[in-house]
């Protein structure tokens, strides 16, 4: 594995450790492609930055800076791209994608943390759920997502942690997550940081159904600290589940470079 685009410092404020930490560590263990995805910043309507895990915009300056001048000492030695993690929210999007790119986002990848909206009283995906009416907003938001065109990739797309008895709706709803991301071909990506945190994800029940449709499957360090950088525990986890369930495993994925579509993206929403 000579590729991560999912890492988070201590920017987002859940995770820890210099910027530079995590590129010499990449470096060290032959990561060759790399790139910071802190949780996109921004502000609701009312004002509020309300989300305790995002980067602030006020500390956004200091990311970029960083992060170029990461890209130009180690330039040799590793190509770095700037992203986010980003939410579909139908409330939000158009404003979200706007603080994408004014933020210099170069790809963002698409984690839906949150069921419609996180704030001010959302429901995380993550957190256990009984309800049915979850996996159909889950899945909502991820399929309408993907049809944006400007995710490179579906980060954990498995998140949501469904205990309740309706196991067919359940994979009847993920199975058009799996079509969708062979149709549009955006990647799906098995997650380390979900088997380090011992979390549902990423699960046998999910990939299963992404093995039976052959749809585009990555691999994300989703680093939290600049020794997950490069996880090789996980790394033969994530290759033991492919060879599990024969999926559709492609490397390094392709990246959605944002500032070269900027101003085609910017007309198409209806952004400026």
């Amino acid at each position: 594995m000579d590729y991560n685009y999912h890492a988070h410092t201590k920017y987002c404020h859940h995770a820890s450790g210099e910027m530079e930490e995590y590129v010499k560590r990449s470096i060290e263990n032959g990561i060759r492609h790399f790139g910071f995805s802190e949780h996109l910043p921004f502000r609701f309507p009312d004002g509020k930055e309300a989300s305790f895990y995002r980067i602030y915009l006020a500390d956004v300056p200091t990311y970029l800076k960083e992060a170029n001048r990461l890209r130009e000492v180690y330039k040799n030695q590793i190509d770095i791209k700037i992203g986010y993690e980003m939410e579909y929210y139908p409330l939000y999007f158009k404003e979200m994608l706007k603080s994408a790119l004014d933020n210099n986002a170069e790809y963002l990848i698409l984690g839906q943390h949150y069921l419609q909206n996180e704030y001010p009283n959302g429901y995380p995906s993550g957190a256990k759920t009984t309800n049915d009416d979850d996996i159909l907003e889950y899945v909502d938001c991820v399929l309408k997502g993907m049809k944006t065109g400007i995710f490179s990739y579906v980060a954990h797309p498995d998140l949501l942690d469904y205990i309740g008895d309706n196991d067919e709706l359940y994979l009847t709803e993920m199975r058009k997550i799996c079509v969708a991301s062979k149709e549009y071909n955006i990647p799906l990506e098995i997650n380390f940081n979900g088997a380090r945190d011992l979390c549902v994800y990423p699960g046998d029940r999910f990939f299963a159904i992404a093995g039976e449709v052959g749809c585009p499957v990555t691999f994300g360090m989703d680093a939290h600290t600049a020794m997950d950088a490069y996880d090789e525990r996980n790394l033969v986890m994530a290759k033991e589940m492919v060879k599990r369930h024969n999926l559709n495993y492609i490397g390094k994925p392709e990246l959605v470079l944002l500032q070269e579509k900027k101003e085609e993206l910017i007309k198409k929403f209806s952004l400026a």
